[in-house]
């Protein structure tokens, strides 16, 4: 177990920067996931921590130990990677004991690590089969059994989940979570998806462009996405973002656009934080959960009503989603799966207000955060 640090690390290939000036603490016993889409810098930035990239500027520290240009074997890591990585002449006994052999551990103790982790990891069964008669899933569990042998200070995963169809996702991350909750080893996992961090992690690093854009609990970014980047990426689907202005009446503030009149106390606090955007545009997020069709709610506020016309409406199962087009700008709202609504229709859905975020226009940064 360990506290892993980076700070002001920087990569760079040629011209092209992959992770910029980053700062960043994994503490002790966490599980920490690393999301961003495709090139955005997170797989380079486990890769720095195991030493299989080298840094350009910046130190890596393991505990107080600073490991920048440490060899991978010294730093007393395990790497679990998206193609697993098994030796496809060995049985599976012999994949998970090999890097113990190569420490020259005596064979009961390479024969105790391997069995208690094929016992955490259910695979007494399989110990004596070949890589290639396993399903994706035990060669996943597999893999992750090479990495636990080790009894390592921290485990890596590198989308580690992506070959596998969705439902043996969802089984596997039930058992990474558990994994990790029984060994309490600091761990630190990279993944382009949102469900597997929302699911799996402690803290959760937003990353684009190589730059951290929010670092938090997955609760707290889902709630307060801290940029309309975050806000457009977490959710599915995603948050709507939709551009009005602030403008004053005998009432106090409002948010006004083709589709809404929004009391602005309803949302903000009432502190005046936003009076300096009177007239000016800003942008407005509403989860497409917090909506719902105006026919099943009761006693509605006219204030909370968003008008739109329906562009498809597609049946989900416990829900319905209507698109529709709003100045433009396509809004989705998951509504009552007993909708009514039709393609060309205008309808009224019924905005939580209490749940909605604001943007500044220019830098896409989060207003009005209260505390």
């Amino acid at each position: 177990m360990a506290q892993i640090r980076f700070e002001g690390v920087t990569k760079r290939f040629g011209s092209v920067t992959a992770v910029d000036r980053m700062t960043m603490t994994f503490e002790d016993k966490e599980f920490v996931v690393l999301l961003g889409p495709s090139g955005c810098g997170k797989s380079t930035a486990l890769r720095m921590i195991a030493g299989l990239e080298e840094v350009t500027e910046g130190q890596i520290y393991i505990d107080d130990r600073l490991v920048t240009h440490v060899e991978p074997k010294d730093r007393d890591i395990a790497m679990v990677f998206q193609n697993y990585a098994l030796y496809p002449h060995m049985d599976v006994y012999t994949n998970m004991a090999f890097a113990l052999k190569l420490r020259n551990l005596s064979k009961e103790e390479i024969d105790s690590r391997v069995q208690e982790a094929a016992a955490i990891l259910g695979l007494q069964d399989l110990l004596h089969r070949k890589p290639r008669q396993l399903s994706g899933g035990q060669s996943q569990r597999v893999a992750m059994g090479r990495a636990i042998v080790r009894k390592p200070k921290a485990f890596l995963f590198d989308e580690p989940l992506s070959n596998l169809d969705a439902k043996l996702r969802a089984s596997m991350r039930g058992e990474i979570r558990n994994l990790h909750n029984r060994l309490q080893t600091t761990t630190i996992y990279v993944t382009h998806d949102q469900v597997e961090a929302m699911t799996l992690a402690d803290r959760v690093v937003v990353m684009k462009d190589g730059t951290m854009q929010q670092v938090e609990t997955p609760l707290h970014i889902y709630e307060k996405p801290a940029n309309t980047f975050v806000a457009g990426f977490i959710g599915n689907p995603p948050m709507n973002l939709l551009t009005c202005r602030i403008e004053k009446r005998p009432a106090g503030l409002y948010l006004e656009n083709a589709a809404f009149s929004f009391p602005l106390k309803a949302i903000a606090d009432g502190s005046g934080l936003l009076g300096g955007y009177k007239q000016r545009e800003v942008i407005v997020g509403i989860r497409p959960e917090h909506m719902e069709d105006r026919a099943f709610v009761e006693n509605c506020d006219p204030e909370r009503i968003l008008r739109a016309e329906v562009a498809l409406v597609e049946p989900m199962g416990s829900n319905t989603h209507l698109r529709m087009n709003v100045d433009g700008a396509e809004i989705i709202a998951c509504v009552d799966s007993r909708t009514e609504a039709k393609v060309g229709e205008v309808v009224s859905l019924v905005c939580d207000l209490s749940r909605v975020c604001l943007f500044d226009k220019e830098s896409g940064r989060l207003l009005g955060e209260k505390g």
